[in-house]
């Protein structure tokens, strides 16, 4: 699967495919949506105040100062007459009230992973399970580096076979892209499974 780059007259010929970027807090979400979106995405972040302090847990990502309290919006164009739109979700649980609008009609889910702080994305794997929306596991290598093995974070997270757990880097274009690709393939796995 190729990403377009060419500038496209309409939008009308393109098929629209909803995707949702998951996750807890501070895992890399909105820098995900940011780094591969081709327009300005639509960010909701917002300063970080004292009220949080007790709420949110910033031990493990120190120099955080801004949290995405609604959404992160992003469109990416693919070769083949597809048009990607990406919607982050915001990482506390006091915005899990959200997620359901986010959600609604997407083809696939990408659940990113701080192998830190594995306590944060149980909640968005157990959510796609339950609503039985494809998805894979992205691990985000903070500082470029891979803390667990893949085959333990699969362990870790209790997740089968079926689901690509992949290391990436959400601030690189690439890697970014291929967290895409691995989306779109499950989802096409998917659908070919219950099309026979």
């Amino acid at each position: 699967m190729a990403f377009a780059h060419s500038e496209l007259s309409t939008a009308k010929n393109l098929t629209p495919v909803k995707l949702v970027i998951a996750g807890g807090f501070g895992v890399g979400k909105t820098t995900f949506v940011h780094t591969i979106s081709e327009i300005r995405p639509v960010s909701t972040e917002a300063a970080m105040t004292e009220v949080s302090i007790g709420v949110d847990d910033t031990s493990k990502v120190a120099g955080k100062t801004t949290t995405t309290v609604a959404m992160d919006f992003g469109r990416l164009r693919v070769d083949g007459g597809f048009m990607l739109y990406l919607f982050g979700t915001p990482g506390q649980d006091r915005f899990g009230f959200m997620w359901d609008d986010l959600v609604r009609g997407a083809l696939g889910a990408i659940v990113l992973v701080d192998t830190r702080r594995f306590d944060d994305c149980w909640y968005a794997v157990d959510y796609f399970e339950d609503r039985d929306i494809p998805f894979v596991v992205g691990v985000n290598c903070f500082n470029a580096m891979l803390h667990h093995d893949l085959d333990d974070v699969r362990e870790a997270l209790a997740v089968g076979d079926h689901v690509p757990v992949l290391s990436f880097d959400a601030r690189d274009k690439e890697s970014t892209k291929g967290m895409l690709v691995a989306v779109l393939e499950r989802a096409l796995e998917r659908a070919l499974l219950r099309s026979v």
